[in-house]
């Protein structure tokens, strides 16, 4: 939806800091009108976001996440343009690569931050309108109804499970480490070890059946990588 020119905007201010530890970067939003909506970065959290009209993200301590950003609200299908908080010491090393709409400093003025919100609303990515569906071979993952199926056959997978088939197999021939799944998937907030990414890559495997399982490969010393080559062969299904 446009927004006019004096019309109340919805801010959604991302900070990657713990709960407790989440402060405003723009002092400004104190000041102006903007209806301001908290949220973390893990991508749990960035799903139950209500619906906003612009991003920001607090980078003035730890730039780690800023050329992620964009990409990572992507994919919690949260189609909003991105205007990141950094310190002024933080500014060279901005890239256009990064996807940002645009940058404040945190000491930015009400007027300056206002004006610049609204300009980023040009540069909101368009909503893929498209079916919400991943495929591969006889692998099809259904965003919308988080259902899985594999030669027509339903996979009766859990949650998690289901989170990190989609995961995989949105990055077909990459490898992730443990570590590195255990962050996309089960998110920053999650406390428990890396076993229980190899507790569901297990059980996923016994899921897809004889032939497929191997779609999820183990590389050695590092972790997981999704390949999946088509296969005229219908497996055998496994029961959850």
């Amino acid at each position: 939806m446009s927004r006019t020119l004096h019309s109340t905007l919805r801010v959604l201010h991302i900070s990657p800091a713990p709960l407790a530890l989440r402060r405003p970067a723009l002092g400004a939003l104190a000041i102006l009108p903007h209806t301001v909506h908290y949220s973390g970065a893990d991508l749990a959290e960035l799903r139950r976001a209500p619906e906003c009209d612009v991003a920001v993200f607090d980078a003035t301590s730890d730039l780690t996440w800023a050329p992620h950003m964009a990409a990572r609200l992507e994919a919690a299908r949260l189609h909003l343009p991105l205007v990141l908080i950094m310190a002024e010491s933080g500014l060279a090393a901005a890239n256009q690569d990064w996807g940002a709409a645009d940058y404040l400093l945190p000491t930015s003025g009400p007027a300056e931050v206002d004006a610049r919100l609204r300009l980023a609303l040009r540069f909101a990515p368009a909503p893929d309108l498209g079916p919400e569906l991943i495929t591969a071979g006889g692998l099809v993952i259904d965003e919308s109804s988080y259902t899985a199926t594999l030669h027509g056959q339903t996979l009766e997978l859990t949650f998690k499970e289901f989170e990190l088939l989609k995961y995989l197999a949105q990055h077909p021939g990459r490898v992730f480490t443990r570590a590195q799944l255990l962050q996309e998937v089960w998110g920053y907030d999650y406390f428990g070890g890396t076993r229980t990414v190899d507790v569901h890559v297990r059980r996923l495997r016994a899921k897809l059946g004889a032939g497929i399982e191997s779609a999820i490969h183990t590389v050695r010393n590092v972790g997981y990588r999704f390949d999946l080559a088509v296969s005229e062969a219908v497996p055998e299904l496994q029961s959850a």
